[in-house]
């Protein structure tokens, strides 16, 4: 199997600037202790991507790393406030679901710096936020699943209908229109961050209906595209290597510019309330795209290329589109 992974050396340029950032800010104090609270297992392909960039920071040196998984709603604000107690200088987690309480516990350690997956914005003076911005890498998949579909019908199955989820979904539809003005889509929520079985059934039920092509924004409908011999795109993580010969491509999340700029800032005692979702940007090496060159023809590479190479320049804009996508009729 061939890849091509677009977008390496502006991955490479933020990797290095980091570096340099790293170099200026641990100097000016010692090793910043950073907790994670994740409600999901580390596994989960959204949390996997937090959880990767830390362990990097750690393996470092640059920060002492320790974390809580399977944290239900219901314990979240106390944990939160246990890893405040004991020292954290940088708590990171998501907080879809109870902004509230998070934000309470934020207001009462403002000398402890939240990094926080959320739907709204920061709050000052500690409380920042963060999302997956890779709806540009999911737009060139769509491109490749555009082009790619003989039946015109393409299967997208979610996890929740919320604005993180539904811009990827939209930019992915975008860029199949791009290139096939015909395609259609059939969409389906299982309403489950995790729930392989029910994506899957969801999966086979589209492709029963036509689907030549998945969206794979949930761990399940890989699975369901391999049993039926049809092509899949990822969302998040790379799994070609789970699937080979089934993956056309993936858009991809680096954490590691949003995690290392919050730890920089820490260290550099200039943490204060902000919105990190740039640093999901292609052009800070927060997203990119792998495709399998044997599955996608030439022709059809040449236009990605030249696609992202628009993104990267500021030529083209991918429109973020927060509404709930919907099958066509």
């Amino acid at each position: 199997m061939t890849k091509t992974i677009f977008s390496r050396r502006v991955l490479l340029a933020a990797v290095a600037a980091a570096s340099t950032i790293f170099s200026a800010g641990l100097a000016a104090a010692e090793t910043v202790k950073v907790a994670a609270i994740y409600t999901l297992p580390v596994e989960q392909q959204w949390i996997s991507r937090i959880h990767k960039a830390l362990n990097t920071a750690a393996e470092r040196g640059d920060i002492e790393y320790v974390f809580s998984e399977n944290v239900a709603n219901t314990d979240y604000e106390r944990v939160m406030r246990e890893y405040a107690e004991q020292g954290a200088q940088l708590v990171v987690g998501e907080v879809f679901g109870l902004e509230r309480a998070a934000r309470k516990v934020a207001k009462d350690y403002p000398d402890t710096a939240f990094l926080m997956g959320s739907s709204f914005g920061p709050v000052a003076p500690n409380f920042s936020v963060f999302d997956n911005w890779i709806h540009e890498p999911s737009y060139l998949t769509g491109m490749v699943a555009g082009a790619a579909t003989e039946s015109n019908v393409i299967g997208m199955v979610g996890g929740y209908a919320i604005p993180e989820v539904n811009r990827l979904m939209n930019a992915f539809m975008d860029g199949a229109r791009e290139v096939n003005p015909d395609v259609t889509f059939l969409v389906t929520f299982i309403d489950s961050w995790y729930d392989p079985p029910k994506a899957k059934e969801s999966a086979i039920a589209m492709m029963d209906a036509g689907a030549d092509i998945m969206y794979a924004e949930r761990f399940g409908v890989s699975d369901a595209a391999v049993e039926r011999g049809v092509k899949a795109v990822g969302n998040v993580i790379d799994t070609s290597g789970d699937y080979p010969g089934t993956i056309l491509a993936s858009a991809l999340w680096h954490m590691e510019p949003t995690i290392d700029k919050a730890i920089a800032n820490v260290a550099g005692g200039s943490f204060e309330a902000a919105d990190y979702g740039q640093y999901s940007f292609m052009g800070y090496g927060g997203g990119s795209m792998v495709l399998d060159e044997e599955l996608v023809p030439a022709e059809v590479l040449e236009a990605v290329n030249a696609r992202q190479a628009e993104i990267l320049d500021g030529l083209f804009r991918v429109n973020v589109n927060d509404d709930r996508p919907v099958s066509d009729n």
